[in-house]
């Protein structure tokens, strides 16, 4: 009886996923934009203190690593995880750690000290525990593609504060570097086109997380009618911080996409069709 009622729900669900997957790359994009939006409005009406959504985030994040741990003791593999990405998600977070404790120190700086020193774990077991079943030959992104440019421009726009030069470049390194971090996780995806469920709820996290950390900046900047941007700096600064939370959103996009759609026809496995990346 249970398992009908079950059926009986998700069947309009399955409509409209049907719906969509049958639209054009055009309409789904603009239908994206759209969900985003909405999301942004439910977010703004029902969540008052917008800084618990960059908290959440992280908890978001930390939740994502707590999957992978427990893939990483229990089933004692670390196949379709990308050790590149990890790579730069220690890098960003070391570098953001510096930031926070030179510039500020809160929540956050915790929050991102048990994230990092889990990141540093996950990379230990990849490369020495579990090396035997990690899949090196897809795991092929060349990350100086990502980490060169991000420190070019970093170095060219970064915040005007009045904090020493070092200090500001690093930090818009690390808001750079965060949001194309997920990029060599997600070629190893699309190379191997089968992703595991454990590796899929990690990526999907991450997705969650980049998505709240974005709405946190959107909605900061709509609640103080801009005044967030020029406190930001000047330049091409502020527009290029809300520019990285988009855009590591979107990255994600489309995996989120086909992961509700997984879950929601009851596949463990996930398949990515190609181009999903």
């Amino acid at each position: 009886m249970e398992s009908k009622m079950r059926k009986g729900r998700a069947r309009p669900i399955r409509a409209v996923v049907g719906w969509v997957r049958r639209r054009s790359p055009k309409v789904k994009a603009s239908l994206s934009v759209i969900a985003g939006m909405a999301a942004l409005v439910f977010l703004r009406f029902i969540v008052h203190d917008h800084d618990k959504l960059f908290v959440v985030a992280e908890a978001a994040h930390a939740l994502g690593i707590s999957v992978l741990i427990y893939k990483l003791i229990k089933e004692r593999t670390c196949a379709g995880l990308s050790l590149k990405t990890q790579y730069l998600t220690a890098l960003f977070l070391a570098v953001r750690l510096y930031c926070s404790f030179v510039m500020e120190y809160d929540i956050h700086t915790v929050l991102d000290c048990a994230t990092f020193a889990t990141t540093l774990w996950v990379i230990y077991m990849i490369q020495f525990k579990l090396k035997s079943s990690y899949t090196k030959e897809k795991d092929n992104f060349a990350i100086y593609y990502v980490v060169l440019p991000c420190a070019i421009l970093a170095f060219t726009v970064h915040p005007s504060t009045t904090h020493n030069l070092i200090d500001r470049i690093s930090w818009a390194f690390c808001v750079y570097l965060e949001a194309v971090s997920v990029l060599p996780q997600l070629r190893l995806m699309q190379n191997t086109k089968i992703v595991e469920p454990f590796t899929a709820h990690y990526v999907f996290a991450l997705g969650v997380s980049r998505f709240l950390s974005c709405a946190h900046w959107v909605l900061q900047v709509l609640d103080t009618r801009g005044r967030l941007l020029t406190a930001l700096g000047h330049g091409l600064w502020p527009p290029l911080v809300l520019l990285a939370e988009i855009v590591q959103t979107f990255i994600l996009a489309d995996f989120c996409y086909y992961y509700v759609k997984s879950v929601v026809g009851g596949q463990l496995v996930l398949r990515l069709p190609s181009g999903v990346v």
